[in-house]
């Protein structure tokens, strides 16, 4: 059992938990629910042992094995496998001690190694470790490829992969959904539900939540308390709390008003599509859920949208991709034969696997991606609102709200600029504070705040939730189901992804189709499809020792062929290795910054955890230290964001 007793701790001089006490029983599964800032990932510090409680007490069982994500991957040159099976350290000790007791010629100690190497299922460790890293997306070849062939996301895979090998009693997840597309997402729910230890995961993802937890511990006002059941669960339970306060029971009845008339209106329309119907079963849920976010300081409604044309925009047979910057000849195709009509009113939701191409549609649909060709005619009126996967990118660090939208109305009164900022929560001085120290979820909030502010009739949003705690998710998800225009949305978030679309379109073998379904078709196809792919994968590698002579009307031609075809494949990867280089270069260029800011970091976070530092003759030098480490975190964050982003176009690219 996982005992808090009357615990108390604080960083610096911010106390994070204040006397709190709850319990975990084993093998109960919790999801760890608060705003940013409220001490989840501390608390998982404290669960590994490396922070202790300033007062109270806390307790685990001194005999279980602990597994966490690594936040870091070290560029090794062995397989992805082997990687992967370096998460069981029991096993490796015993494979350990085979080498050992065969150097040293000892067969008793050998063969007791090796009874223990049976019992402890080292033989079925290589498989279990491929089906972990095929789940998690990986081919079967990739298995075999060397740990530093692999860009950020791919990394992070490697480190989930390798926690899951492990043989635990307690498993930590921090965000374990953040580098996964949904496919792998849906695997890993599976995968977890089988697990026989106890969970605490950290998410922004309710689906997911819903789908693993059968605990919730939401962080609060320096106290964590214990919710029975999963994170929908808690939302009503909380709601019942919130509701016997006067003023958040009126808000409540407002917000509750806004979504039934909106509702209604829908379902007059809403008459044959299992995804409509689907939609307005979301949407009557978060009818019942909307008082436990009454008090949430976060809400917004999307302005209503100037007339639209129709259809909207029209792609006929369009070849989206990218093209070399040194060498414009040279193309990558994405997504081919592309034909689509936008239609006024159509909600879009666009699924399929990372790499397949949505955001590279997306992009050309957005009109920041010239098409490789075919041809894209957009309706006169038009006027779309993109947020790109890495929208945060595109603000300055060194300007502040009220600037960034001055900048798009600069004949609009100051007052009416900053009315608009604060329906965002960036009132008083944080509308004219500098966006350089703002967290990853208060710049999308600005961004979004951005598009909105040009009303605009198609909206185009790429995982737009990256950032965003589950409180602005929820706001997010509300001004979106009411929003009036026409949306495409990419997200891995399937609740937003319920609320918000009424038709699905699936981006697979690098084509565009129609998905005849909702979500929880996609899921049971995902599944389906996943089980066929690894079996082919693995048949596919078992027969492979058997083809080398076989065929007899090749002949002459089949040599031909191919020849033909590796002079294709040389001069694919010569193209690959052009396109990549200068990504490459970026990469290390950010690397070496991001490593000296780490070291920088970590002098100034010792020193700002330091009692010491506290003292009255210390006063100038720690308000320069805190002042250095809000910028020096600024910093690795958009050095983060820029990294990921480049690896991203690496993926893309191959």
């Amino acid at each position: 059992m996982i005992r808090f007793n009357q615990f108390s701790l604080a960083r610096g001089t911010k106390p994070l938990f204040d006397h709190t006490t709850f319990t975990l029983n084993p093998g109960e599964k919790a999801g760890l629910v608060g705003a940013n800032g409220a001490g989840k990932s501390t608390l998982f510090a404290v669960l590994r042992g490396e922070l202790h409680a300033d007062g109270g007490d806390f307790s685990i069982p001194p005999t279980w094995q602990i597994a966490h994500v690594a936040q870091e991957t070290p560029a090794a040159d062995k397989t992805a496998l082997a990687y992967t099976l370096d998460g069981d350290a029991a096993l490796r000790a015993i494979e350990a001690r085979i080498a050992a007791a065969s150097a040293a010629h000892d067969g008793a100690a050998e063969g007791e190694a090796h009874a223990a190497f049976a019992d402890a299922d080292g033989y079925t460790a290589p498989a279990r470790a491929e089906a972990l890293l095929l789940g998690l997306g990986f081919t079967l070849d990739q298995t075999r490829e060397p740990v530093s062939s692999f860009s950020g996301g791919w990394r992070m895979r490697l480190n989930l992969a390798q926690a899951l090998m492990c043989r635990s009693d307690l498993l930590l997840l921090d965000e374990p959904t953040n580098h996964l597309d949904l496919d792998a997402i849906v695997w890993l729910e599976d995968w977890l539900a089988r697990y026989p230890g106890t969970l605490i995961v950290i998410s922004h993802d309710r689906e997911f939540l819903d789908s693993v937890c059968n605990v919730t511990l939401h962080l609060e006002q320096q106290q964590i308390k214990r919710y029975g059941g999963n994170y929908s669960q808690f939302e009503v339970l909380r709601a019942q709390q919130i509701a016997l306060q006067q003023s958040a029971y009126e808000k409540q009845q407002r917000t509750v008003e806004h979504l039934q008339s909106y509702i209604n209106r829908f379902k007059a329309q809403a008459t044959k599509a299992r995804q409509a119907q689907s939609r307005v079963k979301a949407l009557e849920k978060m009818e019942l859920i909307a008082p436990a976010h009454a008090a949430s300081p976060f809400t917004f409604e999307f302005r209503t949208p100037d007339s639209a044309p129709n259809p909207m925009m029209v792609m006929e047979d369009v070849r989206c991709g990218y093209r070399s910057e040194g060498e414009p000849s040279v193309e990558i195709p994405i997504v081919d034969h592309v034909m689509l009509s936008i239609q006024n009113g159509q909600r879009i939701g666009l699924l399929g696997a990372n790499g397949q191409g949505k955001s590279t549609l997306i992009k050309t649909l957005a009109g920041t991606l010239e098409p490789l060709g075919g041809h894209v005619r957009e309706g006169k009126g038009l006027r779309i609102g993109y947020f790109a996967q890495h929208q945060l990118e595109t603000l300055r660090p060194d300007d502040t709200p009220l600037q960034h939208l001055a900048r798009l109305a600069p004949d609009t009164r100051e007052q009416e600029l900053r009315d608009f900022l604060g329906s965002f929560n960036f009132s008083g001085e944080m509308a004219t504070s500098k966006i350089a120290p703002f967290s990853g979820g208060e710049k999308a909030r600005l961004a979004l705040a951005l598009i909105i502010w040009q009303k605009p009739n198609l909206l185009l949003l790429d995982e737009p939730t990256n950032h965003l705690d589950l409180e602005t998710r929820h706001a997010l998800t509300m001004a979106l189901a009411q929003f009036e225009g026409t949306l495409i949305l990419v997200s891995h978030d399937r609740h937003l992804l319920r609320a918000t679309t009424d038709q699905f379109m699936l981006v697979a073998k690098h084509r565009l189709q129609e998905f005849d379904g909702d979500l929880d078709d996609y899921r049971d196809w995902l599944l389906q499809h996943a089980a066929e792919q690894r079996a082919a994968l693995k048949a596919g590698a078992g027969s492979n020792g058997g083809n080398g002579a076989s065929g007899s009307d090749g002949g002459a031609d089949s040599g031909v062929n191919r020849k033909e075809q590796r002079r294709l494949e040389a001069e694919t990867r010569q193209k690959l290795a052009h396109l990549k280089k200068p990504l490459q270069s970026r990469i290390t260029k950010i690397e070496k910054e991001m490593d000296a800011l780490n070291a920088e970091k970590a002098t100034l976070d010792a020193f700002v955890a330091d009692p010491a530092s506290y003292e009255p003759a210390q006063k100038s030098k720690l308000t320069e230290a805190i002042r250095r480490q809000a910028d020096v975190n600024a910093r690795l964050e958009a050095l983060e964001a820029e990294w990921l982003e480049t690896h991203e176009e690496l993926e893309q690219i191959g």
